[in-house]
């Protein structure tokens, strides 16, 4: 719904908020929902910020349209969320330009801008990417701190299965656009019930095992273009069968809360 249609071309499908669909919306109450009651972090800090605005300019906006907040007002919410997020000196911070930023830096401000609406719903992207550890663990403690405070959900899109087990209460596995997996966090670590969330696992580096070698899950992803009726994930799979390559899986239910998508019972 952030893209113009046409171009973008959505055959089937709904996006559903507070039981409305989304995508059936006009612009006018899109607009109203985007970036104020939905909120998104996006993954690449380094060209999320518009270059010609300041700081501060870009923090502001959102609370001036969305919350009716005055110049100055805004100007006070913005800077108490950077301070949040770790940025010093927040009102000099404000004042800045993007290109006088770090990475890191700019996607504290990122995240900082995401929040200052207090959205029900955050999409948030790989939101600590451009941070290092110890930052990272700083902002996703914020995070769920917030989550805490104010009851918002939060939609986390990430590869890194340590955020994951930090963060995630419930965790959907995908893999070449399909849902693959979906359970409780514990349940997907500890039984883990698909080849590719499997695989997953065993590629992460353990801290309580010793590993002269990590394996890695060979093969390439599949050209998204062109697939096939079968399960993408068919070439890389250690358990396949002819079927998997022909038709794709019908929902397997494991549990009320734990369900997979494979032709494969027994792993």
């Amino acid at each position: 719904v952030l893209f113009r249609s046409p171009p973008l071309r959505i055959p089937q499908g709904q996006v559903l908020y507070r039981g409305q669909d989304l995508l059936t919306l006009p612009e006018d109450k899109l607009r109203a929902i985007r970036g104020h009651k939905i909120s998104m972090i996006f993954q690449e800090p380094m060209t999320s910020l518009n270059p010609y605005l300041t700081i501060g300019s870009q923090l502001i906006e959102p609370l001036m349209i969305h919350l009716g907040q005055s110049k100055k007002v805004a100007w006070k919410e913005a800077c108490d969320a950077l301070t949040r997020v770790g940025i010093g000196e927040a009102d000099k911070a404000m004042k800045s330009y993007p290109h006088e930023f770090s990475g890191g830096m700019r996607q504290r401000v990122m995240i900082a801008m995401a929040l200052t609406t207090r959205p029900e719903v955050l999409i948030a992207d790989e939101p600590t990417t451009a941070l290092d550890v110890t930052v990272q663990a700083q902002i996703l403690e914020l995070l769920k701190k917030l989550q805490k405070e104010t009851g918002m959900a939060i939609l986390l899109i990430t590869h890194d299965l340590g955020v994951i087990a930090g963060m995630a209460d419930k965790v959907v596995v995908m893999y070449a656009g399909r849902v693959f997996e979906e359970g409780p966090v514990e349940t997907l670590f500890e039984k883990s019930a698909h080849p590719y969330t499997k695989a997953l696992l065993k590629s992460t580096p353990r801290m309580d095992q010793l590993q002269e070698q990590i394996p890695v899950i060979g093969g390439t992803i599949p050209d998204l273009s062109q697939l096939s009726s079968g399960c993408p994930f068919y070439d890389r799979c250690s358990y396949k069968k002819d079927i998997c390559q022909e038709t794709f899986p019908l929902e397997r239910k494991l549990s009320s809360s734990h369900h997979t998508f494979c032709h494969v019972e027994e792993l």
